[in-house]
């Protein structure tokens, strides 16, 4: 069972334990994005929450306002806020995305925050590697539409998405007239939520080239390059 002669054993590697030499140290990096722009936004509240648990946990959060960011392809992608967003995405060692849910979805306005993401910029994914965590807020009785989707949008942009996620029900019963959350089974799923993002954040930063390195791109490279070395002039 170890005939592979479609293999090019030049690229081939056996998957091994991977050793994270030398361990950062610096504070885990987290950028935060939420999905709504209305003033009392359930998703920014709970995104602050979430912003106050990582900060005691250890963490170094930034949360991303989403209000002037254009529609994705209407503007240049040099626009003040799509460089800003794009700037705090290449900075980031996780991530947390926290939208409402609207229509069974997730908003057009946490859409077109990961919409003007690119999957490359400048020969680098700003995403690749990266960990990230789901939450939802719902007006109504509990979903998971909206999570569901996220992790799509996460795999595709080849985000680690942590196994938790977090689905607050009626949302606007769980905030005090502070804009605080209450304590309730929600609060406290939403700090397990954290508690598993850093983890995973703080296991995998220093070796996340290693994890997403494919065979299929080393090859491909390495055909590209030949082909612009020897190419004529």
């Amino acid at each position: 069972m170890t005939d592979t002669p479609q293999l090019d054993d030049a690229y081939f590697a056996q998957p091994t334990l991977l050793q994270a030499t030398p361990s950062s140290t610096h504070r885990p990096r987290i950028a935060m994005l939420y999905g709504s722009l209305r003033d009392r936004s359930f998703s920014r509240l709970m995104t602050e929450e979430a912003a106050r648990v990582l900060t005691r946990m250890g963490a170094e959060v930034r949360i991303f306002d989403p209000r002037d960011l254009p529609l994705p392809d209407s503007e240049d992608a040099d626009h003040p806020k799509v460089a800003e967003l794009r700037e705090l995405v290449t900075w980031s060692e996780g991530m947390v995305w926290c939208s409402p849910e609207r229509h069974g979805a997730m908003t057009g306005i946490m859409k077109s925050q990961v919409d003007w993401i690119p999957l490359s910029l400048g020969g680098v994914r700003p995403t690749q590697g990266k960990t990230l965590a789901v939450m939802q807020v719902n007006g109504g009785s509990q979903s998971f539409n909206t999570v569901n989707q996220l992790r799509i949008l996460g795999r595709w942009m080849r985000l680690l998405t942590i196994p938790n996620q977090s689905s607050v029900a009626k949302a606007f019963l769980e905030f005090d007239d502070n804009d605080r959350m209450l304590p309730s089974p929600y609060y406290n799923r939403m700090v397990d939520v954290m508690e598993e993002l850093m983890r995973f954040t703080l296991l995998t930063r220093d070796v996340k080239d290693d994890l997403v390195d494919r065979y299929s791109e080393r090859k491909e490279s390495a055909e590209e390059l030949s082909k612009r070395v020897n190419q004529k002039a």
